[in-house]
């Protein structure tokens, strides 16, 4: 256990931001690297993938609930030093995570070809989409078990094992996707079920490698048989604080979901380009998502120990230095947003569209930083409903003026990327208040 409460906060935020990144970087190119591949297969397929990784939001929703919680609660013993407590909430959590794991699995396999075909715009990109997802299914179940061993460690202040971890099982991904999606040594291509596949794999060696180090090195937190037997109370901490995160990425869901009906309209080609488009800034977004992941356990720690001066801190450094690294980002969007584009699609329509989208999305990217910074805030509190409140208001400010825009017959995409930009600005300032309102509540000392 590394204790944040004591020495600069500038260098817990970088020496733990800088390890975080990377790994985060190397889990990303999962998707960049099964996306290079796909896309030599054809639009259709590009289009496909993209859809069926829009489940990945509603994963990731389910992953937060317990990371989010794991990492407040273990921050917060750690920051008390209430060791015995926070074994028991990782223990809890790993129960948690079989439990949402088979969820994943039954509701993955049972409405999977219903949800693509409610956002397919031809059959080809349909059939692609649910073959994908059938094959990339396992691995969205095994990450239940990977972040809450990462969200322990991160609680604790350590996040190196979960880097190299990372750095590794995206390396045999890299290995796999050619082999499997192309059929590289073996001459048997699975096209689209391999990049799933490929993916699946890589991740359980992930959960393994993890689950070999929680075993055999670390000691503050451990595996522990007699702690395994569900514990409702403990569950409640867990949920309290977790619940409001994951239902903030659930309304993410929403709106991507809503954003492929919408574009659907335009074709598979236009629904490729979105696609690369957003994958691209989700992979731009992840230096500020570090930053913003580094904070919360160093929040929580000093929280719990009453360190409130230092958590002011820590949210202030967070936000500037996220701020600093978007600029940077917005300024190479729009210098470059073609040339990324074109490095996974050279279809026309499908650069246009994931170009434009660049383009005008990346005046979302301070304001975004800016609301990351804001959850860790809040996660670090132990308090997530002012953010889940935060991230509604993007929903309301996007989706029902969005549907309205695209009811109307010369209605144009630049239009629906303005209505996002607009969303984003309004959630950042809600989100402003909403510490506000947190600082002068909960560390009114």
């Amino acid at each position: 256990m590394k204790d944040l409460t004591e020495k600069p906060i500038l260098g817990h935020l970088l020496e733990m931001t800088i390890p975080i990144f990377v790994g985060m970087l190397f889990q990303t190119l999962y998707f960049l690297i099964d996306l290079y591949f796909v896309a030599q297969i054809g639009d259709a397929a590009l289009a496909g993938v993209g859809a069926a990784g829009n489940v990945t939001f509603l994963v990731i929703a389910l992953t937060q609930v317990l990371g989010v919680g794991t990492v407040a609660l273990i921050s917060h013993a750690a920051g008390r030093k209430d060791q015995a407590d926070a074994t028991l909430v990782f223990n809890q959590s790993l129960v948690l995570s079989a439990t949402c794991a088979l969820i994943t699995l039954v509701g993955g396999y049972g409405f999977g070809r219903a949800y693509v075909g409610t956002l397919g715009s031809d059959a080809a990109m349909i059939s692609a989409g649910v073959t994908y997802l059938y094959w990339f299914l396992p691995s969205m179940g095994l990450q239940f078990a990977a972040i809450v061993m990462g969200s322990a460690l991160r609680g604790t202040g350590i996040v190196k094992p979960t880097m190299i971890v990372g750095m590794l099982t995206v390396i045999l991904n890299a290995v796999l996707a050619p082999v499997l999606i192309a059929g590289w040594v073996t001459g048997h291509p699975l096209g689209v079920a391999g990049a799933g596949l490929a993916s699946s794999l890589a991740v359980g060696v992930g959960v393994v490698m993890l689950g070999l180090y929680f075993h055999r090195l670390e000691k503050y937190v451990s595996f522990d048989a007699h702690a395994w037997r569900p514990r409702m109370h403990t569950w409640g901490r867990l949920l309290r604080i977790g619940l409001p995160s994951g239902a903030e990425f659930a309304l993410m869901f929403v709106l991507m979901g809503v954003m492929y009906w919408i574009i659907r309209r335009f074709g598979p080609d236009a629904q490729a380009g979105y696609g690369v488009g957003q994958r691209i800034v989700q992979s731009m977004f992840l230096p500020a998502m570090a930053v913003s992941f580094a904070t919360a356990p160093i929040v929580g720690q000093n929280f719990a120990a009453g360190r409130y001066a230092r958590v002011r801190e820590t949210f202030w450094l967070a936000a500037a230095i996220g701020a600093g690294i978007m600029v940077l980002l917005t300024l190479l969007c729009k210098w470059r947003a073609a040339s990324v584009v074109q490095l996974f699609t050279t279809e026309p329509t499908a650069v246009a569209v994931g170009a434009m989208f660049l383009s005008i999305a990346s005046w979302n990217f301070v304001g975004s930083g800016f609301v990351f910074t804001c959850s860790a805030l809040f996660q670090g509190l132990g308090n997530t409903v002012p953010s889940l409140w935060s991230s509604a208001t993007r929903l309301v400010s996007f989706v029902l003026p969005a549907l309205w825009l695209s009811s109307r017959p010369q209605f144009d995409l630049e239009e629906l990327w303005y209505v996002g930009v607009a969303s984003v600005a309004l959630q950042a300032m809600v989100s402003y208040l909403l510490v506000l309102k947190q600082f002068r509540t909960r560390m009114a000392a």
